[in-house]
């Protein structure tokens, strides 16, 4: 039996890179203006998280707090992230760990998620999609399995003005978005 999409559903954007120019944010923001109005994006900054530290669970800072708390406003996660050597950046791994902890109040639990990997070689940041999925598991995220999304050759995909212009790339995340959707209405908790 089919599920039907839900509406409003609000989807928390992580990406994995700090840079102004990162290719990954900007296809974030090509992902958000291909959404239906089904979907409510927003792209949630890590790079001010402290890095991880059992130490500061008591005396919380304050931006792990904030964090905590924004990440449990959201319906489902998406992940953008390119690849440092063969894996995940440390930015976006310590994003998952501060919001893991303490266990018995992990924001992550049982949101449906999905991962775009980005980058301006050819291998689509494959190494860097697969260890995020495997920190999923850990961290109880219901992770998309297909379709799986690769993007090398980041730097060739946009105009002047930052707007992505192939052709291939817009289908794949149509493609992409239609099976998010499904992905989330069927593993949406409420």
């Amino acid at each position: 039996m089919e599920t039907e999409p839900m509406e409003n559903m609000k989807i928390a954007i992580l990406v994995g890179s700090l840079r102004k120019e990162s290719y990954n944010l900007k296809i974030a923001n090509a992902l958000i203006k291909l959404m239906s109005g089904k979907l409510i994006p927003e792209i949630v900054p890590i790079g001010q998280l402290q890095l991880y530290n059992q130490d500061f669970e008591d005396n919380l800072p304050t931006e792990w707090i904030d964090f905590r708390k924004k990440i449990k406003e959201f319906d489902a996660l998406l992940f953008i992230t390119p690849e440092y050597n063969r894996s995940m950046p440390a930015v976006l791994k310590n994003a998952i760990d501060v919001g893991s902890r303490p266990l018995a109040n992990n924001v992550w639990n049982e949101k449906p998620g999905a991962i775009i990997s980005v980058t301006p070689g050819r291998l689509g940041a494959f190494g860097a999609n697969h260890h995020l999925r495997q920190t999923f598991m850990a961290v109880n995220i219901p992770t998309m399995p297909q379709p799986e999304v690769y993007i090398g050759g980041a730097k060739n995909l946009f105009d002047s003005n930052n707007e992505l212009v192939d052709k291939s790339i817009i289908e794949l995340l149509e493609k992409f978005l239609a099976a998010y959707e499904s992905w989330i209405a069927k593993n949406i908790v409420k």
